[in-house]
């Protein structure tokens, strides 16, 4: 009998043993969007995400917001809060400059110039960013970083679900040329040995707009949307609740979990679903 009870209690104890992260209200997945440059044809995308229950993330060049330069048409600043209502407005540098390629006081002024411009016209706070062309080093990550910067997207597709082990080098499953229907099936059946699976979708608007057609990005809406099982978020919204998960303090035996962050976590445990409001500590062997 001792032996028998020394087993439960160390299959009990290890780690907490069938517990696994989920995102807010228990839902497994998480679906985001990520799209640059700010012209024109963010209009009808933002417009089709918010008609599918889904969000995005827009990151906007605040030094060409209005301005019209060939077939080259910007979102003008006095309509950002309406266009991308509902959604998330990121940084993208003041005029898309290659950050590695340009001195460190320029870097500087192109990140932190953004976000000031940017949440003057907001009234918020602006901290994600996309690297323009792509391009970024060690020390543009270290600038970004201590400008208030929290995460940035590469335009590395993984094509996969993992989220980012380093929100600065944050690599999107897939643009959306990139097999994006194949990708958004194995998604939706995503193998459970993904924790906090996340599908990370990239592009430019105007690569719908400039070609007149949308037909992937409208069918990959309707395959993807009204699904109980994922939570349609901005890349913030992504970053702040994984952040908060990352930082979770548990007792040596795995068991009691304490909350030092701003926001409620949840973990599924072999007998339930629990909530560890911030500040709580709270017993999750069982419910």
């Amino acid at each position: 009998i001792f032996l028998g009870e020394t087993a439960h209690s160390l299959k009990k104890g290890i780690g907490g043993i069938g517990m696994r992260f989920v995102y807010p209200k228990g839902i497994r997945k998480a679906l985001t969007f990520s799209y640059d440059d700010g012209q024109n044809f963010d209009r009808r995308l933002a417009e089709l995400l918010r008609n599918h229950g889904m969000k995005g993330t827009f990151h906007l060049n605040s030094g060409k917001l209005g301005l019209v330069r060939g077939d080259e048409v910007f979102v003008g600043a006095e309509e950002i809060q309406e266009v991308y209502a509902g959604h998330e407005v990121a940084c993208h540098g003041v005029q898309h400059r290659n950050l590695p390629t340009i001195t460190g006081q320029q870097a500087v002024l192109e990140i932190q110039e953004d976000r000031r411009r940017l949440e003057e016209i907001t009234g918020g706070l602006v901290q994600g960013m996309s690297y323009a062309f792509g391009n970024y080093n060690q020390e543009i990550i270290r600038i970004a970083k201590s400008l208030g910067i929290k995460y940035s997207r590469t335009v590395n597709d993984t094509c996969g679900f993992f989220p980012p082990s380093d929100f600065m080098e944050w690599h999107p499953t897939c643009h959306h040329n990139n097999h994006l229907l194949e990708l958004g099936d194995k998604f939706l059946e995503v193998a459970g040995f993904y924790e906090l699976p996340v599908m990370y979708v990239w592009g430019h608007s105007f690569e719908f707009g400039r070609s007149g057609d949308w037909s992937v990005i409208e069918a990959f809406a309707d395959k993807m949307a009204g699904k109980e099982d994922i939570w349609y978020a901005t890349n913030l919204e992504i970053y702040t609740y994984v952040s908060a998960v990352r930082q979770q303090e548990f007792s040596t035996d795995g068991l009691t979990m304490y909350n030092p962050t701003a926001v409620s976590v949840w973990v599924k445990t072999e007998d339930g679903l629990l909530e560890v409001k911030s500040g709580e500590t709270k017993y999750i062997g069982e419910v």
